[in-house]
């Protein structure tokens, strides 16, 4: 499960940093490697949504420590 939750870190670190590209400099890493919206950016994209979902449930595990 530790192994889960740090590729769940490392993904939803990843996605905030070109979330912070976009935001600031209108840069989207993401379409600049992979393309705008191919299969892999998608993928890439829903991956992160994906970690960030679960990293919710890293609030819970903080609370029951």
């Amino acid at each position: 499960m530790k192994t889960l939750d740090y590729i769940a870190l490392i993904l939803v670190v990843i996605g905030a940093i070109n979330w912070a590209l976009i935001g600031f400099f209108r840069f989207d890493l993401v379409a600049v490697i992979f393309g705008d919206m191919t299969m892999i950016s998608r993928i890439i994209y829903s991956l992160v949504g994906i970690a960030g979902l679960y990293s919710l449930s890293f609030f819970g595990r903080i609370r029951n420590d």
